[in-house]
């Protein structure tokens, strides 16, 4: 629900307004001053403000300005019953989204609330967006070792089927990419893209998590939730870690795999979902089926197409390109000129015991930026990389 501030010294305006959009479903609090609007903006997120010009004290115009500075996310509309054009030519130019004029017409009102949510939404969709767009990039897999050829011609090979794929590797070795890459040269890449991590999630709440539940299903489940199976629906769920999945949780994801059907907790009735599972998992499910930690039905249905993704230190011949590949992308990041790695330095990135491999590469790439000089030295590596030197 949004809600809505009514800013206006004529309490006959502001019960009139807050009457008709409490009716069309906000949420509405109302001030009598200025000053009381601003306490009223310092205890509470309000979605959209009304306010009018003309008030004792702090005018209209000075309430917005106060609001520009503090939060200028927050579309104002301005009323007055003593306007002109310049009045609201001023507001206007201040960052006011619209000004009306008393007597108030209610359908005007209602029309520009609409306007100002809608064009809310956009704004909001077009930093997701440019969100995507400026991450896209980071979601390569750079290297030119033949194991990481191999995987991405697997990718190439798998990625317009609906197969099942299970990515296994250490941590930090790019499990995340080849799913995001699978996903990307999909037949599904319009759809949605939803990674669950299983490892970060309590057992108690996973199911909920993956299959979304009912109202009163538990004590804090206040409203109907749908799960990441129905988000996921027509695009592409990702189990990360999915070795550290509760037994219970593994049975229902068996059987949804099984049906293409999902039933949410402490419902009854089952829902259709078309969504491709990829998973990864960093430990032996092998050994995880024969301690009895892990299903072996769900592992075959999981394992339809396996890919292993090489640490770091498997594929030392990719240092370089990555090295570069981060330094270039940092520096971008950081808004600083790209610096260079001497070719000891980088003799020495080759010698480094990679336990965190690329995620660990990227953070001394990084710290290296920062404090380093123009040229990164052999001494730079060995002051800065923990001593992990061999």
């Amino acid at each position: 629900m949004k809600n809505i501030l009514i800013v206006d010294d004529e309490k006959a305006i502001r019960n009139t307004l807050k009457e008709v959009l409490v009716f069309e479903n906000y949420s509405v609090d109302s001030a009598e001053s200025g000053f009381a609007g601003l306490d009223l903006l310092d205890q509470k997120k309000y979605d959209l403000v009304f306010c009018d010009i003309k008030m004792p004290k702090m005018d209209g115009i000075e309430f917005l300005e106060f609001i520009q500075k503090k939060h200028p996310e927050i579309p104002v509309i301005m009323i007055s019953g003593h306007g002109n054009i310049d009045t609201a030519v001023e507001s206007l130019k201040k960052g006011a989204y619209d000004y009306i004029q008393k007597p108030l017409d209610l359908n005007r009102i209602l029309v520009s609330v609409r306007n100002a949510f809608d064009k809310d939404e956009i704004l909001k969709e077009n930093k997701v967006l440019r969100k995507k767009i400026k991450s896209k990039g980071n979601d390569k897999i750079i290297g030119e070792s033949d194991a990481i050829l191999k995987i991405k011609k697997m990718i190439d090979k798998v990625a317009e089927t609906d197969a099942r794929v299970l990515i296994t590797g250490a941590n930090g070795a790019g499990k995340e990419l080849v799913a995001k890459q699978l996903h990307e040269k999909s037949n599904r890449n319009k759809a949605p893209f939803i990674e669950v991590n299983c490892a970060a999630i309590p057992s108690e709440l996973i199911e909920s998590e993956l299959f979304g539940h009912e109202k009163g299903s538990f004590t804090s489940a206040h409203k109907q939730k749908p799960g990441q199976f129905e988000k996921a629906n027509g695009g592409t769920l990702f189990l990360d870690e999915i070795g550290d999945m509760s037994a219970s949780a593994q049975a229902k994801v068996l059987r949804a795999l099984q049906e293409n059907k999902i039933i949410r907790v402490g419902g009854e009735k089952q829902l259709n979902v078309d969504v491709r599972v990829i998973a990864a998992t960093n430990k032996n499910l092998q050994k995880e089926i024969e301690n009895g930690n892990f299903r072996e039905d769900l592992f075959h249905r999981l394992n339809v197409i396996p890919i292993h993704v090489p640490s770091l230190n498997e594929r030392k011949e990719d240092i370089p390109i990555l090295a570069n590949y981060f330094l270039d992308l940092i520096c971008k990041e950081q808004g600083i000129s790209k610096k260079k790695i001497d070719s000891s330095a980088m003799d020495k990135l080759k010698k480094i015991n990679w336990t965190g491999n690329i995620r660990e590469l990227r953070n001394i790439i990084e710290r290296l930026i920062i404090l380093c000089d123009d040229e990164i030295t052999s001494k730079d590596i060995a002051n800065y990389s923990n001593n992990k030197l061999g």
